[in-house]
């Protein structure tokens, strides 16, 4: 048994005693999300022999093609790729805009700046070597209002020449809220009834099955996300994500592949069991996240620090948003959640340059898939006003040590 000390157990019994009365709401979202993925993969008859994994070209890959069918009935789409073959989500969000988007078109972010890594496939602000920009592809973005989408600003920003608009669900590095389903609707209705063959595009990272629908089902043309956070259930060992209508989906497999090739090809190189029992374990997982989440939001504002979301706040995404105030602050949490990880536990996390990011970031991910952020993790750039970003758990009670133990590093409150 881990060895704290009494006043962090007793922070703990009292974060807990705050945080319980919310896990109903997130149980029935997970039991809900559940029943709907085992009624599709009945309807698709999934059998152990779509577990095989296959080489070379991966022609007539029934697994795979199944796994596609199943992911995209799941989201409400028509079509959709679900690919060990992306090697990151910012591979699979670059590969729908890249897809999609033509020199002389134009992208308009409506929900403020984007992550660091998207600024980079954009070239926003600095123009980048093969991003949209330096291909001749326009770019604005409409800030977020103070209490969410600003649905005038968007309505004003969209021009003849706007070809899709750009939906970041979860956070990023900022505090500003997530969006939730009914924010996503509603910024799709209002884009198509401006201008209806402008394509909504959501980011959809970190919100996967945190709520009973996927932005697809409710007005979205095209979504795309990463297989190592919320839809791969832990098990996922690398791949992403794209779903929406089947024109555009083609369109952004043609990116992936080649013209003429798309969704056709691509081997399942590793035991396609992984996706298919992560993607079943999904919903449960996400609700462990989420569990992790509203009890590191209780804990940690007992020790006086601003979270965001508040425990009581309705979720949309899997991260809890913890701001310190200081570097020091942003190492130490970071080397306090790392002790109590299940792989790496001995290494000590150092601010890094990683690319695609403008800042130094700090990093605890002692995960058992290499950057699995829905496995208990943490990160955050080193800059103002030092927040860090906590995400994941494959179990709850997991999440609970990690969170005490980067409590106690922080405020040396050890045994």
């Amino acid at each position: 048994m881990p060895h704290f000390s009494k006043e962090l157990y007793d922070l703990r019994t009292e974060a807990m005693r705050r945080a319980q009365p919310f896990f109903a709401m997130v149980d029935a979202i997970a039991e809900e999300n559940t029943a709907r993925i085992l009624a599709v993969f009945r309807k698709h008859q999934v059998t152990d022999f779509h577990f095989r994994s296959t080489t070379g070209y991966g022609y007539d890959d029934a697994g795979r093609d199944k796994l596609d069918r199943i992911w995209a009935d799941v989201c409400g789409a028509e079509k959709a790729l679900f690919r060990i073959q992306f090697v990151s989500g910012t591979h699979a969000l670059a590969t729908v805009l890249f897809g999609l988007l033509r020199p002389g078109d134009e992208l308009l972010s409506v929900t403020g700046s984007p992550y660091d890594t998207m600024r980079t496939v954009i070239g926003h602000p600095k123009v980048m070597p093969g991003s949209l920009r330096e291909l001749g592809i326009d770019y604005r973005e409409v800030p977020m209002g103070e209490s969410g989408p600003d649905l005038n600003a968007i309505a004003a920003a969209i021009r003849p020449k706007t070809k899709m608009v750009l939906i970041q669900r979860s956070r990023g590095y900022s505090l500003r809220t997530p969006l939730n389903i009914d924010d996503i609707s509603k910024i799709c209705d209002c884009v198509k009834s401006l201008k209806k063959d402008c394509i909504c595009f959501v980011d959809n990272c970190y919100g996967e099955f945190v709520e009973k629908a996927e932005p697809t089902a409710v007005g979205a043309d095209i979504m795309a996300g990463s297989l190592i956070k919320n839809p791969g259930g832990g098990f996922a060992p690398s791949g992403g994500y794209i779903a929406g209508k089947a024109d555009l989906v083609e369109l952004a497999a043609f990116r992936l592949t080649a013209p003429g090739i798309g969704s056709e090809l691509g081997a399942s190189l590793v035991d396609n069991r992984l996706l298919y029992q992560g993607l079943f374990m999904a919903p449960h997982i996400v609700a462990q996240a989420v569990k992790g989440a509203i009890f590191a939001a209780a804990f940690f504002s007992l020790l006086n620090y601003k979270t965001r979301p508040l425990p009581e706040e309705r979720r949309s995404d899997i991260i809890q948003a913890i701001e310190l105030g200081s570097p020091e602050k942003m190492i130490a949490f970071c080397r306090g959640l790392q002790k109590y990880s299940p792989v790496n536990a001995h290494f000590q996390p150092e601010p890094s340059v990683i690319p695609g990011y403008s800042d130094a970031v700090i990093m605890a991910a002692g995960t058992f898939v290499q950057g699995a952020s829905i496995e208990l993790s943490a990160d955050g750039p080193i800059r103002p006003p030092y927040v860090i970003y906590l995400q994941g758990g494959l179990t709850f009670e997991h999440a609970v040590l990690g969170i005490m133990g980067a409590a106690a590093e922080i405020t040396g409150m050890k045994k």
